[in-house]
Order: C-alpha cells, then structure tokens, then sequence
C-alpha cells in the first residue's frame, strides 16, 4: 500500500506543481491590478487547482488507504493530501459558480473607492481620519465610507456562504465552519473553549482599559464617554489600539521602510533582499489595498505586497509580512514537495506576529530607527503599555469575528446585522450607531475571502508569545534583554532550525511542542497583553 501511495504522490506532484505555480502567479498579478483580464486568468487558474482536488476517483482511492499502514513523510502527505481532497469535493458547477464569485468580489474589494465629500478615497486616507481627525461629523462620514463595500458584496457573500455550507452538509459535516476547522486539524470545542477561557482571564484587564480609552477619547472630543460611537475609535473595526501617551508615527514618517525592515532581519540572521526585489510595496489605483506574502512555486519565489506610508501601522506590517515571507523562504527545499510548506496557518502567522510587534519596541526605534537612547527610554513606557494594549484589543477583535463567523455559517437566514453589533458591543464595548441598518460586517474581506481564518490570528500571537519566551530562556544568554533578542542570529538560526525547516513535517502543535518544549500555551500571551496594566 505505502509503495502504491508513493507513486500516487509522484503523479499527483507533477499534475499540481504548474497549477499551483500558475494559480499563485495570477492571483497576484490580480492584486497587482485587478483588471478583468487578470482576474479571469486567476479565476480559472484556481478553477483548474480546485478541479484537480475534486477528482472524485482519486478521493475514493485515498478513502481506500489505512493511514496506519504509512510512516513518517509519507504519512503526513497522506493526511495533509486527504484534507486538501475532502475539502475540494463539489460538482464542477459548483467550482465555477464559486470561484467566478470569489474572483468577483476579490475584484470589487480591489477597485472599490468610496465617495467621501465627493472624493474617491482609499482606505489609507479614511484610516488617517480616523487616527488624527478631531471632526466628530468628518470622522463619522469616514467611517461609514469605510463600511460602504459592506452593501456592494453583502449578497455575493451570502451566496458563497450558502455554496460552501451546502457542499459541506453533503459530505456530512454540519456546516462549513465545522469542516473547515476539521480540515484544519482544530477543533470547534476545544478552540472555543480556549476564546471564553481567554476572555474570563483578560475581562478585568480589558475594562480597565477600555475605560481610561474612553475617558482619554471622551475629553477628545468634547463628550462624554457614554456618547462615544465607533467612528471615535482609532480605526474602521477597532481592531487596532491607538497610540500611546508617545505617538510613534512620528518616528516612522520619514523612514525609508524597505530599508528598516532590510536591517532587522539582518540583525538576526534572515536575508530579505531578494524578496524585497521581487515585492510590490507601495500603494497605486487598482491595486489590492490590504497586505499580504505569497510563494509562487514552492521553489522560493517569495512576494510581499504592501501599500507602504511613513506610519507605525505600516512599519508593524512590513515586519510582519516580512515574518511569512522568511518562513517561506527558509523551508528546506529538501522536504518532500506537499511538505515544502508550514505547519499551519497559525504557525506561519506566529512568525509574523513575532516580528511585526516590533514596530512598538523602544529596542526597535532606537537601534534600528535611529532614536537617541535618552528619547528611547522616555518613549519605553508607552512603548511597551501600547504594544500590550494592541494584543489586548486585537484579542477582543478576534473574538468578535470568529463568534460571528460561526453563528453566520450556523445560520446564514439570521439577522446577521443585528448580531454583528450585538457582538461588537459585548466584547469591544462599543456602543452600536442608532438606527443602523446595514452588512458592516461584510467590509471584513476575511470573511468573504479568507474564511474560517481569523482564529489562527489569535492563536499564532499565543504562539509567538511561547517562542519569545523560550527564546529568552533558553536560547539567548540569561539577561539577555530585546535589545539582543532584535539583533541576534541566534535568533535567526533557532527559527530557521527548529520551526521553519521543519516545513509541514509535523502537526501545528506537535511543532510547539518541539520548537518550545510543551504544547501550545496561552499563559504566556496573557503575561503579556499584561504589561501594559
């Protein structure tokens, strides 16, 4: 069996390495401009890549497979294969109606600009509104704009959340939700256990802050804090913290990014050049506005896009994209080719994170962005509240989303406008506009396009947070402070070692367990959201 396992695995690589290869060429190029002829060649690209995991005769076979009769590799492709294989099981006429409208809407999030005042405005300039305007009514005009992609896509959203839903039933789970979880090695207890253990244990910190922001926003804006709406938070879905008593965005505003984000992977170890070279970095009409790495291949041809201005929040995200993209770049080309990948989701995200958090260190700005060391230590304090304050609200967000996610997969027919703000109220404490009737939560492009992804959000930064912390214990030398955590190729060689090397060889929390010496553990995440008290 293992013999005539292996040489399906030889065939199966030749028919998919050109598909892939072309699936991810053209989807960026899409995001490159999104262009009706490069979103049809996208389209049908992951048209052909979808067709090839439908293949209902080759799912049959590997139904037919004793996974206790594999070992080692073999026997992790077999499982990550019958995963991709189940997953993909849906009638031809389903893939075209699916894809065309994923492609669709990817289209729309792409182009969409909404009017504000009569002017086309992408979402850098809202998100500027928002973090510095002090006009309650400019602010409130912003916001909505924000929202206004909500309307365009809500009922191709709803129509892929029906597509999915369906041909999950079909292969007996009880909505897609569940099965993407499943298919994901994660379970649907389990993971929401682990959301109502994290919000009993942050409930006390969050409303400490929560409280002091709104009466520092509250004396902002001239109101009180009971007439706070969520267009005085500092961004579209308060996902992110505001900035501190210190506003770093002044230290990033002439900074050459590329250059920045250059030097601290050579300070621990990860050469990013030629990535850099092969990177989309800047913003541009009819390019996607979001961020994100591909690999095209999985021969290292790694690409970052990114819509660069001189901020925190871009600096934050290069650093993380960046964080995916080495993961990427450093996979052993030796491993098999269905392992030449991460673990998981949330283990490449744990990366990102790792480094993206970065931007908010005061070791970050003084040795990389060039602060003196006496402003460092002034800025330190707020540094670091504001880094811990980001993992709290941001933690909340997530909790928002996924509870959302899973209810609107459970019931698609429910007021589901009603129940985003509902959600947003409970665990963001944000007090909902009067009146308002309208798919907010369709903005979210994850969940039109990236579904059931956002729990791995949360639990890469647990996992970022375990590797930290390990990486103070036992790989620096004792004492060691961030200062040599941002500056050591120690760090670079245990990363490339024991986590990106690895590729998909292992399960996401056996990696844990190897890479830290014990499975995945949220205590550590919860010491540092902390800090900032």
């Amino acid at each position: 069996m293992a013999v005539a396992f292996e040489a399906f695995l030889e065939q199966h690589q030749q028919l998919v390495e050109p598909i892939e290869r072309e699936t991810a060429e053209s989807w960026w190029l899409a995001n490159m401009e999104a262009s009706e002829a490069n979103l049809e060649r996208a389209g049908a690209a992951q048209k052909a890549l979808t067709r090839v995991y439908a293949d209902r005769e080759k799912y049959t076979y590997l139904k037919t497979i004793q996974p206790t009769e594999l070992t080692g590799d073999t026997a992790r492709q077999y499982q990550l294969l019958f995963n991709a294989f189940t997953g993909n099981q849906m009638d031809d006429a389903v893939i075209e109606d699916l894809v065309d409208t994923e492609k669709r809407v990817e289209g729309q999030y792409n182009n969409h600009r909404p009017l504000l005042r009569g002017e086309p405005t992408g979402d850098n300039a809202l998100r500027d509104i928002l973090r510095s305007s002090n006009d309650s009514e400019l602010r409130r005009e912003a916001w909505e704009a924000s929202k206004e992609i909500g309307q365009v896509v809500e009922a191709d959203v709803l129509h892929m959340v029906d597509l999915r839903n369906r041909e999950a039933k079909r292969l007996g789970f009880a909505n897609y939700y569940a099965m993407a979880l499943t298919l994901q090695e994660q379970d649907l207890d389990t993971l929401f256990r682990l959301l109502d253990d994290l919000y009993e244990q942050t409930e006390p910190v969050w409303k400490h802050y929560k409280a002091q922001l709104d009466a520092s926003l509250a004396t902002r804006f001239g109101i009180s804090p009971e007439a706070l709406r969520p267009w005085h938070y500092p961004v579209p879905f308060f996902q992110e913290a505001p900035s501190g008593s210190v506003d770093l965005d002044q230290f990033y505003a002439n900074q050459n990014l590329e250059a920045l984000t250059i030097a601290l992977y050579d300070g621990v170890g990860l050469d990013i050049r030629d990535i850099i070279a092969r990177s989309d970095l800047y913003e541009r009409e009819g390019k996607s506005q979001h961020a994100f790495c591909i690999q095209v291949g999985r021969t290292g041809d790694v690409r970052v896009l990114c819509n660069c201005t001189g901020s925190e929040r871009w600096m934050g995200t290069m650093l993380h994209e960046f964080g995916h993209a080495v993961y990427d770049k450093y996979l052993r080309q030796e491993l098999p080719y269905f392992l030449r990948e991460p673990a998981h989701t949330l283990t490449t995200e744990a990366i990102a994170m790792f480094f993206g958090r970065l931007s908010r260190s005061a070791a970050f700005l003084h040795r990389y962005v060039g602060v003196s060391a006496e402003t460092a230590v002034s800025v330190a304090e707020s540094a670091e509240a504001e880094s811990a304050a980001q993992l709290l609200v941001f933690a909340r967000w997530v909790m928002v989303v996924s509870r959302f996610e899973r209810a609107m997969y459970e019931d698609p027919t429910q007021d589901l406008n009603r129940l985003w703000w509902e959600l947003v109220e409970k665990y963001q404490g944000i007090t909902p506009p009067e009146g308002r009737n309208a798919p907010d939560w369709a903005a979210k492009l994850h969940l039109a396009l990236a579904p059931v992804y956002y729990q791995n959000y949360l639990l890469g930064e647990m996992m970022a947070s375990q590797l930290l912390e390990y990486i103070y214990r036992e790989v620096l030398p004792i004492g060691s402070t961030e200062n040599v955590v941002i500056s050591s190729p120690k760090v670079g060689s245990y990363l490339k070692e024991k986590v990106f090397a690895q590729g998909a060889r292992l399960s996401w929390n056996d990696l844990i367990t190897e890479a830290t010496g014990e499975p995945l553990n949220p205590a550590y995440f919860v010491q540092h959201l902390s800090r900032g008290e």
